[in-house]
């Protein structure tokens, strides 16, 4: 009994450093990430017929800026715009404004859930097209985008190690703001 008690004191242990890299390293390696997410898709417009979603984005860059930009330069400047905010996030550079670009791009990227229903979720019972999944799956950039966005004001992830053992049957844990936030709110 003692080795399982030592071997469950090991790997605690283990948990609790590993949470402390987490802490020390996620939120720049999610924006990095994003950031490499970004530039490689957006780098990949800038060629033509690579990009899987590229007839869908042409159409829904014509549709939503009236016009002005069709064909090959509304590709452009998708391209374009992906490029920047990579680079935005991959350099850590006017993060601001990679965010905020990133939030209408990505208004831009999941209207054709909107624009083009019919085509995005055919057949029997509306299952979604590869393209439709495509887009989806741009939520989670989303909420990625919005823990990236969170640190313009300072918010941290701040390391409060509990044992794995007492943490098992826990939900997880509210964010708790600053004493000045608590007072601002009473």
């Amino acid at each position: 009994m003692k080795t399982v008690i030592s071997l469950f004191d090991r790997f605690d242990q283990l948990d609790t450093a590993m949470n402390r890299w987490l802490v020390a390293h996620s939120i720049a390696l999610l924006r990095i990430s994003l950031g490499l997410i970004f530039l490689g898709f957006g780098l990949l417009k800038f060629f033509p017929g690579i990009s899987p979603i590229e007839d869908l984005a042409t159409r829904t860059t014509t549709i939503l800026t009236f016009g002005v930009l069709s064909g090959r330069s509304a590709m452009d400047f998708v391209a374009g715009l992906e490029s920047i905010i990579g680079i935005c996030f991959i350099s850590g550079r006017f993060l601001r404004v990679g965010v905020w670009l990133m939030a209408a791009q990505m208004i831009g990227a999941i209207s054709p859930l909107v624009i083009f229903p019919g085509e995005l979720f055919p057949g029997p019972l509306h299952a979604p097209s590869l393209a439709a999944q495509y887009i989806i799956k741009d939520i989670i950039l989303v909420a990625a985008g919005m823990v990236i966005a969170s640190t313009w004001t300072g918010a941290r992830i701040v390391a409060q190690p509990q044992s794995f053992r007492s943490a098992l049957g826990k939900r997880v844990p509210k964010v708790q703001r600053s004493v000045r936030q608590l007072e601002a709110t009473i």
